[in-house]
């Protein structure tokens, strides 16, 4: 029988193609999507890899020869595909394998509105049909099948953050943008025309080979090239996007990383003045900092796992106004509870030119504890390093323990979270505490029973 657990993650489709997936099966996806979901219409946007386009067209014929309508919008960033499902009311899937290496692609999928499709909201039973599929052949094309057409949105997609944002007035700034080869090389130059932005491009080409770096600026080696511009540039900042553009990665004007936490604690403290009283999500990796925020602009912070489809359900089961992770996924109600990148841009461009003062100052109020950034460690047993951490710390005094999300250790001083990768056989080590010495003795102890 088909196993297709190597690629169906818990919120995504991710794999190497074409040895772990092709198109024949994404056209199986396409019609196992169209089928689970109901839809007589869909949504489909691609990113700039090469196996992008083949990928996206098998899916759409899949879904077409359940009857469903497919509306192409080509080549997007993955925020914008979400603006498309959320403008035109379609359940949507966008291609793409965000930030990993060049012969892996994926499939984000939403229903219509942007709401997530993860293993609990569908993803499995798309995965179930497409395994049986596989094995007894897919099912005959329905009587009616659904027409493929193309529809270009990044106008309306710009027209609409703009709406959110507005940055007309704002003093002028220098920015440099890094988009990796990535799609933030398709957006950008739309969303930012004609603002008080003097632009200063790095890496615009679309290139799914990634010829530069990797398009994942989560790990410090893939922004040097952007730091070293804003300091020879003498910009007010640089922005950083991820190979899909659905994150946004921010140094100040001295080239050093601003933490995706003080970018969250930020645009929260923004929302908050727009919705006296709200409730903001932020992940468990989240630094101190976000809830103590939220809690001093009178909002209510509320802390869930890791993963933008458990962010997007708990929004929405609470109406929360905004929501953050640690990896630089930021979330908007005004964006249908989806995450985009852009968006938190605009938010800290506006925040930076509404004043006179450096954003390294701006973000100090923000940027209270010592973190040790995301450590990854392959293992090859990733349950059975958890368990040992989890025995080494069970029963100190003064630790609690939590299972919300892998694992989290918490004392007065400082805490940790050691969590398993969806698609890589890693295990991700976060640390905070409330100065460097101690932020550095926790992880040293942490990761010498990780890599034992």
């Amino acid at each position: 029988m088909t196993d297709l657990s190597q690629i169906v993650k818990a919120y995504d489709v991710r794999g190497v193609v074409p040895t772990q997936w092709d198109e024949t099966l994404a056209e199986l996806f396409g019609a196992a999507f169209a089928e689970i979901t109901g839809a007589d219409a869909i949504v489909t946007g691609h990113d700039m890899r090469p196996s992008s386009p083949g990928l996206s067209r098998a899916f759409a014929r899949g879904a077409a020869a359940r009857g469903a309508d497919v509306t192409e919008i080509g080549l997007c960033s993955t925020d914008e595909l979400y603006f498309a499902s959320g403008a035109l009311g379609l359940p949507g899937a966008m291609f793409t394998a965000s930030h990993n290496p060049a012969r892996y692609n994926g499939i984000k999928m939403c229903r219509a509105g942007a709401a997530p499709v993860g293993q609990d909201t569908g993803l499995a039973e798309i995965r179930a049909l497409v395994e049986r599929w596989s094995d007894e052949g897919a099912p005959e094309p329905v009587a009616a099948s659904g027409s493929v057409t193309q529809r270009d949105v990044l106008g309306d997609y710009a027209a609409h953050l703009r709406g959110l944002v507005d940055l007309s007035g704002i003093r002028p700034l220098k920015v440099v943008v890094d988009a990796g080869n990535g799609m933030g090389g398709h957006t950008v130059p739309t969303v930012f025309e004609g603002l008080p932005l003097e632009l200063d491009a790095m890496y615009f080409e679309l290139d799914g080979s990634f010829p530069n770096h990797e398009a994942n600026p989560l790990d410090p080696k893939n922004i040097v090239d952007l730091q070293a511009r804003v300091r020879e540039r003498g910009a007010d900042l640089g922005l950083a996007f991820d190979g899909d553009a659905d994150r946004c990665f921010v140094v100040d004007e001295n080239g050093d990383p601003v933490s995706p936490s003080a970018i969250t604690a930020l645009v929260a403290a923004r929302e908050l003045a727009k919705h006296p009283g709200g409730t903001v999500i932020h992940n468990l990796i989240t630094s101190w900092s976000v809830p103590e925020v939220v809690k001093e602009n009178g909002g209510a912070p509320v802390r869930t796992r890791v993963g933008h489809s458990f962010i997007k359900e708990e929004m929405a089961k609470t109406g929360a106004i905004f929501g953050g992770e640690h990896s630089a996924h930021y979330y908007f109600r005004d964006f249908w509870n989806a995450d985009t990148g852009m968006l938190a841009a605009m938010h800290v461009l506006a925040a930076l030119g509404g004043q006179q003062g450096p954003l390294s100052q701006l973000v100090a109020q923000y940027d209270r504890y010592a973190a040790s950034g995301e450590i990854n460690s392959t293992v090859d047993d990733q349950t059975g390093r958890l368990a040992a951490i989890k025995a080494a710390y069970q029963g100190r005094d003064g630790v609690t323990l939590d299972e919300l999300d892998g694992l989290t250790i918490t004392a007065d001083d400082w805490w940790f979270n050691v969590r398993a990768s969806n698609t890589e056989p890693l295990l991700r080590l976060n640390v905070e505490a409330r100065d460097r010495a101690t932020a550095d003795r926790v992880r040293d102890e942490a990761l010498g029973i990780i890599r034992a």
